[in-house]
């Protein structure tokens, strides 16, 4: 029995993102910080407090309840030992990955030297944070109505299932969907934010009105900012909505790369002034790198 063509696309995206996922423990080896606060990807710290899991005994002091004690431990020795249980927090994870035509661009399609779209790119960096906040027992979803935050394995074939249909026609240009993210929760942006910039600004205005904290990475072809093309060349948008013709593409090249730049800039203002974390990915270099990169500052955004 053969799998149908959406499924066996929604199962090789997640065996893909699982392994990059797999491959952060070792790098967190080489980082001090998130090697002693995370567990198999888990972004919570782990401390004393009103949760339901156990953490560890500690002697009992002066003033704690009857009730916490444990007997059993402590009939093993002369002292009395509490039950601490693990500080837990309802985390929500809601992640938007941008579906606009813009992302479905690579300046390498085929060939020696082949890399993917942005668009895959953000796909499987999406889920396999996913992957790693699910072992860390969080909700994690997408923005918008149809795979809201939850926990567990099962949500994995959800957002794996919804990621890997990348047929839908979208806009030239994408905007964050703010839709469904809770408040006092968490958020990640992945795009080339390419789009209207006002628009953008007001998505995180609104958010950050709401509490929610969160990362924006935006993911570019080499070719969006090295911009090597010479002589006659044909510009057209991914969805066929913009098109400009030059002689000479060289003499654009320093008026793009300062556009990028200014744009770069603003973003990364307005994700300060939001209290978010803004970086770039260039879909030439390893996921492992922007996967690390998002995941600590996740850690950090929690304050």
């Amino acid at each position: 029995m053969s799998l149908p063509g959406p499924e066996i696309a929604a199962l090789s995206l997640r065996r893909e993102a699982e392994r990059t996922a797999g491959a952060l423990p070792a790098l967190l080896v080489a980082a001090e910080r998130l090697a002693a606060t995370v567990q198999m990807g888990g972004h919570g710290r782990r401390r004393a407090g009103p949760g339901e899991e156990f953490w560890q005994y500690r002697p009992a002091h002066s003033g704690d309840a009857a009730r916490f004690v444990d007997w059993r431990r402590s009939a093993r020795s002369d002292t009395q030992f509490v039950r601490d249980r693990e500080w837990q927090l309802a985390q929500s994870l809601s992640l938007w990955v941008d579906g606009s035509a813009s992302m479905r661009f690579t300046g390498a399609p085929s060939g020696r030297g082949a890399r993917p779209t942005k668009g895959a790119r953000a796909r499987l960096l999406a889920l396999a944070l996913a992957v790693l906040a699910v072992r860390g027992g969080e909700r994690v979803g997408l923005t918008g109505p149809l795979a809201p935050p939850r926990p567990g394995r099962a949500q994995l074939m959800t957002l794996a299932t919804l990621l890997g249909d990348d047929t839908a026609l979208g806009p030239d240009y994408g905007t964050p969907e703010v839709a469904g993210i809770a408040a006092q929760g968490r958020a990640v942006f992945l795009s080339d934010f390419f789009g209207d910039i006002e628009a953008i600004a007001a998505a995180l205005g609104t958010l950050a009105d709401r509490g929610v904290t969160g990362v924006m990475l935006q993911i570019l072809d080499p070719a969006e900012e090295d911009f090597p093309f010479d002589g006659r060349t044909i510009f057209e948008s991914m969805g066929g909505g913009l098109r400009h013709e030059t002689r000479e593409a060289a003499d654009l090249r320093a008026r793009y790369r300062a556009r990028l730049a200014e744009r770069r800039d603003r973003l990364a203002r307005m994700a300060a002034e939001a209290g978010w974390q803004f970086s770039t990915h260039r879909t030439a270099t390893a996921p492992e790198a922007a996967l690390l990169w998002l995941h600590a500052a996740l850690e950090r955004g929690r304050g």
